[in-house]
């Protein structure tokens, strides 16, 4: 059987575009970009250009770019910089109980800290109420930080709505977007947000660089001290080669255009699953407002992970965990109040620009085959 990639909201494989745009700094550019010799010159125009191309695809302004080692710590730095630079270190934190753990984690962090943090939830489909965010605002409210996209189910989070409401209350917004970027539009005023995330490896960039937008005016106090890089906002010589590869890839995507073609094909995977499979397949997440290449099905009764070795060479991830030879169920899933039976059969499908219509047919057939026999 033929490989079938069909993870690519777990990691992209660099686009060629990406990787001729990246040649030069692996074979020269070697320089600082920090130093004032001749040495330095093509590195700092490589940095300089990359902060452009990532700033023009979010509608920021070039300086309110800070180049990090990915999503994750993008992340971190908003939410852990935010609260150390706020006045009180019994500062609230709002978020949402189906965040990436690279959320998650930090704000149970800074709770050990004297932070408190009001994780909301979710409806059936994933979505996040704004009401319940204005419900939950304090006087003590530093950060709200709302993912724009669910990474399992894809679900798109009504985050203008909550920006207008975080703008009303004079609180600092943050949204990961590390699952859009490149996928559905996500400029940053639109979203009404003042801090922004975006992971490389998620749109066809290397893996070890992302970026941290900050809108202007907006304090931070760094993760990484140490010289004056990134305007002060993250210390560390920067790699032109990384950053270069993300600039790349953030101009490659300001055309959406193909997300319209990947959507026909999640589409055409979902169809074929529902009209072959019935009640034994069911969708989870929001049916309209989610990412274009995202499809989570679930088989109930059945464990995704099972499904999944049956499925071989196809690569795809399942909605449950295993910790110690224990399956459990996800706890996105469990936040959408999925019931145990349904969602431990769960399996998310996320399609790419290499994905094939020949590819989707193959791996609903051979689906099909699976849980019907």
């Amino acid at each position: 059987m033929p490989k079938i990639y069909l993870d690519y909201n777990a990691s992209t494989p660099i686009d060629p575009m990406v990787a001729a745009a990246m040649r030069p700094f692996l074979d020269g550019a070697f320089g600082n970009p920090s130093s004032v010799h001749w040495a330095s010159t093509e590195a700092k125009a490589g940095l300089g250009h990359a902060r452009d191309e990532v700033a023009a695809l979010l509608g920021a302004a070039a300086e309110e770019i800070v180049f990090t080692s990915g999503g994750s710590e993008a992340n971190n730095l908003a939410i852990k910089g935010t609260y150390f630079a706020s006045s009180r270190k019994d500062a609230h934190i709002i978020t949402s109980s189906i965040e990436h753990p690279a959320v998650l984690a930090p704000c149970r962090f800074l709770e050990r800290l004297g932070a408190s943090v009001t994780y909301l939830p979710v409806d059936l489909t994933g979505q996040v109420d704004p009401d319940e965010v204005r419900r939950a605002i304090r006087p003590e409210t530093a950060l709200i930080s709302i993912m724009h996209v669910n990474n399992e189910v894809g679900t798109i989070q009504p985050i203008a709505e909550i920006g207008a409401i975080a703008r009303e209350y004079g609180i600092r917004f943050h949204t990961d977007a590390a699952q859009s970027v490149g996928k559905i539009e996500t400029k940053v005023d639109t979203l009404g947000v003042d801090l922004l995330s975006v992971a490389g490896h998620k749109l066809y960039a290397p893996k070890g660089i992302g970026a941290l937008y900050v809108r202007g005016g907006v304090k931070l106090e760094p993760l990484v001290h140490g010289a004056g890089h990134e305007i002060g906002r993250r210390a560390g010589t920067e790699s032109a080669l990384l950053a270069v590869g993300l600039g790349a890839a953030c101009a490659i995507a300001t055309d959406l255009a193909p997300m319209g073609q990947i959507k026909v094909l999640r589409d055409r995977l979902w169809q074929a699953l529902e009209e072959r499979l019935g009640d034994l397949v069911v969708l989870n997440g929001h049916p309209i407002h989610r990412l274009p290449n995202t499809l989570n099905v679930s088989f109930p009764g059945k464990v995704g992970a099972d499904i999944l070795s049956e499925l071989r060479d196809v690569a795809a991830s399942t909605g449950s965990a295993c910790h110690s030879g224990h399956i459990e169920l996800s706890p996105v899933l469990a936040a959408m109040k999925v019931p145990e039976r349904v969602g431990m059969g769960a399996i998310r499908f996320s399609l790419g620009r290499g994905t094939t219509a020949e590819e989707v047919d193959e791996v609903a057939s051979r689906l099909t085959g699976i849980v019907l026999g």
